[in-house]
């Protein structure tokens, strides 16, 4: 079977969110299991470009509101990257930036789905799947199954993964041209509340369409940015399918990135090497517990309130917190502003780090992950991983992964994203690291947990099979 995983994003070679780490591993772990899965993606003006190889394999030409594009198909040299076959799709007037995403990218990701398409039909050997990802692809089902130029290629299953519905490619039907002929009475499929919607055309279209966790496929019939009845209606080809997480990147026995490695069996000494090196950087006191929050600071992560949250925290507990993470302006600021206030108990690293995050995961107490949405979250998985109690709302991914201590599980949960239910987790959670041999049972509970692709991967292998 070969599997053919088109997306905006890929880990390492481009990552804004969860969406990358997935691309880059989930087709690692395909061919683990005998199918022959690669990755094809915009070329970016990005590090990893800058310093890898690349084989010009395909040029051509393409046609965008009357504009002719020059484009050519790359393939990554450095097999060994990802161990798999990444391909890339090169417009330099369109896709070749310092960015992954802007404020209209209409036309750079309609040229990167249509180059594609022209790309594929030239191979001789087509893909059993084809496996989309997120609205950056979401007209791909569409152009496959009515544009006439991709007629010869409607036969190939297409498989629709939506990693978060909030985005959906909007764009007005004035550019509706720029999609390669098809027949207009079909225009319906494009179209979602009065302007064309790519995810709601690949929900469309799409053989089958799955979410990144269970829990959210069942949340998206009911909360779907506008999507909700459309979803409701296609339910029958919808599936949930939670993500893992790639275990040779996130694995404390072989990180590179953190101070001390370790395993479950010497856990509690190679946290606190990893603890005492991470308060000392930061200014934190190593005696107290660790709370630590990694990611986007904007509304969907619960991070507008944090600054208040964490004050609160810090005046009622005594406990470190420290923040990694970069998003809304007032936000950052607001975190930033409390490092003085708090100094010795508190700061912030505003900017994205990778190799900080690890290390946090390796010497946080605990996690802080009050979203409001979450379709599968991969940080609380990062953080079993590692041995750090992750503290939750009862959503998306969240919900399925991570049961409440007080129902005999390993994490602290909460049902609502307000600053009553994380001060009062924060209470909770200060509470369970006084109790030290039971928090020390939780954290080798944790690390045994298997939440890598593999079981994952078998379920997208039975998916594909059903479709051929």
């Amino acid at each position: 079977m070969k599997v053919l995983h088109v997306s905006a994003e890929c880990y390492p070679i481009a990552k804004i969110g969860g969406l990358a780490d997935v691309v880059g591993a989930l087709p690692k772990y395909q061919k683990n299991q005998g199918v022959e899965s690669s990755v094809i993606m915009p070329f970016y003006d990005n590090k990893f470009t800058n310093s890898n190889h690349f084989e010009s394999i395909y040029d051509s030409e393409l046609l965008l509101g009357g504009i002719s594009h020059s484009f050519s198909v790359l393939k990554l040299q450095d097999t060994d990257v990802l161990d798999i076959d990444v391909f890339f799709i090169d417009v330099p007037d369109l896709l070749y930036k310092d960015f992954v995403y802007s404020y209209d990218d209409t036309d750079r990701f309609l040229a990167f789905q249509i180059a594609f398409l022209d790309w594929l039909l030239t191979l001789n050997k087509q893909p059993s799947i084809i496996h989309c990802h997120d609205h950056h692809t979401g007209l791909v089902p569409f152009m496959l199954q009515e544009s006439l130029k991709y007629k010869n290629l409607k036969d190939i299953p297409v498989v629709l993964t939506i990693h978060n519905a909030q985005y959906q490619g909007w764009f007005s039907h004035d550019k509706v041209s720029y999609i390669p002929p098809f027949d207009f009475e079909k225009v319906g499929l494009l179209d979602w509340g009065g302007v064309i919607n790519p995810l709601a055309a690949g929900i469309k279209c799409a053989w089958a369409v799955t979410t990144v966790s269970p829990s959210y496929m069942e949340e998206l019939q009911h909360a779907a940015n506008g999507l909700e009845s459309l979803l409701s209606d296609e339910k029958d080809k919808c599936v949930g399918i939670l993500n893992g997480i790639d275990d040779e990147v996130w694995n404390p026995e072989t990180d590179e990135f953190i101070v001390k490695n370790y395993s479950a069996r010497n856990v509690h000494v190679g946290r606190q090497e990893n603890k005492d090196w991470l308060c000392k950087e930061f200014g934190l006191d190593n005696e107290k517990p660790l709370f630590a929050f990694i990611g986007r600071l904007v509304g969907e992560k619960g991070a507008d309130l944090l600054p208040q949250a964490i004050e609160i925290g810090l005046e009622s507990n005594d406990i470190n917190v420290l923040v990694l993470g970069s998003g809304h302006k007032e936000i950052e600021e607001q975190l930033d502003n409390l490092k003085n206030k708090y100094a010795g108990s508190y700061n912030a690293f505003i900017g994205y780090d990778e190799k900080l995050s690890h290390i946090i995961y390796a010497s946080a107490d605990f996690l802080l992950m009050p979203s409001r949405v979450e379709p599968c979250g991969l940080n609380q998985l990062y953080a079993l991983r590692y041995g750090t109690v992750p503290i939750v709302r009862r959503v998306g991914g969240l919900k399925d992964t991570v049961i409440d201590i007080g129902d005999g599980g390993f994490g602290i949960c909460h049902n609502e994203t307000s600053v009553h239910d994380i001060v009062f987790s924060i209470e909770r959670a200060t509470q369970f690291y006084k109790k030290t041999t039971a928090f020390k049972k939780v954290k080798k509970v944790m690390m045994d947990i298997d939440h890598s692709w593999n079981a994952s991967a078998k379920k997208y292998l039975k998916l594909y099979k059903s479709l051929n």
